[in-house]
């Protein structure tokens, strides 16, 4: 007799066998019944929905029904059938039950009852075990895989940058270091520097805020390149919307110039919107029904609209407007400011009503990398400002040019020790590119409806918290 192998539950709400003996093995999300049956909600992460199995309770002993209890693992063998109750369409009618692993009412911490964010933040390590966190993990591969799909579709190349690195692409300085020096006993110069000869690299290194730098030189010869990592930033925010760790998209393009990268910035988001709706209804659903109502249709809205395109003199006119018609900001606003969150989502949310692509900013709050324009005032920089959260993208036409890179370097004193192998691309066969960052997840924000960043990635890392 052929043995009988384990059904994933996802393929079976999808098959449907109904009349056949089948294997499922998972999770218990909820134990209920009377005195004659029981049901049991089983989950096992391949889908968002549960799959019912109906305990004849007669036909199985005490002591092993006793041990079923919420967040259980277990085994159940049975035929599939239709459902007589609600909310499913099939379910198994338990022949046998093998428990593997038990969860003590007492401790387990995942009771049927709802939980708050916060809670849930300090058990990180059973919390994907829950029906909104398995429904935004399960979205997060999907977006991954998308991203991966669209580069690969349009003759892109993957390419693995370094994430320790001796430069700072921003230029912040909000770098984490990586050392393996006794920092108890720091061999200092007669200045008091510390001496880095005895470091594992001879010098001082950190994480990495950006591939871009990195990016820039495979597509000057590669063509068109996209990374896609781990990025770090030792920036003391605790807001919503940062973490220490997250996960970078950083596509670059030789011979793009300003309406071709904003082109592409444009195309690659609403792909991963539509992926989302093509391919994550179910999951979707539920977080539109359990937490933000308007989520799947803000998101086919964004899917179908032409993003707005807007000068930065342009968008400092409208907010100005906006403030002598009395609306209140903040943080105040003037040509050369650098544009809060609240400046960004007024002109989406309230003025255009739709996603904007913001250009040419003031060359003073951009970074030194990004291409002058004639007026020696503005360089070509986008940002793709976004409803509810703000920027979800940052990109800009790159300066080709040697001298004037050499130029801005000096006026911002940038460390020119570390950043030579940068201006060997100027010095040997320049070309025009271009290339944006998006952070991943700002895009999972969005397509989750999540109010919060550490809700969108596993493990959280933020000022304070490196917990499991």
């Amino acid at each position: 007799m052929e043995t009988l192998k384990r059904t994933r539950i996802a393929d079976l709400f999808r098959t449907q066998p109904i009349g056949t003996t089948v294997m499922v093995k998972g999770w218990v999300r909820t134990r209920r019944g009377n005195k004659q049956v029981g049901f049991i909600a089983l989950n096992d992460g391949s889908t968002i929905k549960n799959l019912q199995i109906v305990v004849d309770l007669e036909k199985f002993d005490e002591e092993t029904l006793k041990l079923i209890t919420t967040g259980a693992c277990i085994c159940a063998t049975g035929q599939l059938v239709e459902s007589q109750g609600k909310g499913q369409s099939a379910e198994v009618q338990a022949e046998t039950l093998e428990v593997y692993g038990t969860a003590d009412p007492q401790t387990y911490p995942l009771q049927k009852k709802g939980h708050t964010m916060e809670f849930l933040r300090e058990i990180a390590h059973l919390r994907p075990r829950t029906n909104t966190f398995g429904a935004i993990f399960r979205m997060r591969h999907q977006m991954a895989y998308a991203i991966h799909t669209f580069f690969h579709q349009k003759g892109f190349c993957y390419f693995h940058t370094p994430i320790i690195t001796a430069s700072d692409c921003e230029g912040a300085g909000q770098m984490f270091q990586v050392t393996t020096k006794n920092l108890y006993n720091l061999k200092k110069d007669e200045n008091g520097a510390i001496i880095y000869d005895d470091d594992f690299f001879g010098k001082q290194t950190s994480l990495t805020v950006s591939g871009q730098l990195e990016g820039e030189l495979a597509a000057t010869a590669l063509g068109a390149i996209y990374t896609f990592g781990p990025t770090f930033r030792a920036e003391n925010s605790n807001t919503p919307r940062h973490l220490a760790e997250f996960w970078m998209v950083e596509p670059e393009v030789a011979f793009a110039d300003l309406e071709e990268l904003m082109n592409l910035e444009e195309e690659f988001i609403k792909y991963c919107i539509k992926w989302a709706l093509d391919n994550c209804q179910d999951d979707l659903q539920f977080l539109n029904d359990m937490f933000d109502k308007g989520l799947i249709e803000r998101l086919q809205k964004v899917a179908e609209t032409e993003f707005v395109r807007l000068p930065y003199t342009d968008g400092i006119k409208i907010l100005e407007e906006a403030i002598a018609k009395g609306h209140q900001f903040e943080f105040p606003v003037y040509w050369g400011c650098d544009l809060a969150s609240e400046h960004e989502r007024y002109l989406v949310e309230e003025h255009f009503k739709k996603p904007v692509i913001m250009i040419n900013y003031p060359k003073e709050i951009k970074a030194f990398y990004m291409k002058q324009n004639e007026d020696g005032k503005t360089v070509q920089g986008t940002d793709v400002l976004f409803p509810q959260i703000g920027e979800i993208i940052g990109g800009s036409v790159r300066e080709e040019s040697y001298d004037k890179l050499m130029a801005r370097i000096e006026e911002l004193n940038i460390p020119m020790k570390d950043m030579w192998w940068y201006l060997d691309t100027r010095k040997y066969g320049t070309c025009p590119h271009a290339g944006f960052g998006l952070g991943f997840e700002r895009l999972m924000l969005f397509v989750t409806g999540m109010s919060n960043i550490r809700d969108v990635i596993p493990f959280p890392r933020t000022p304070k918290n490196a917990e499991f």
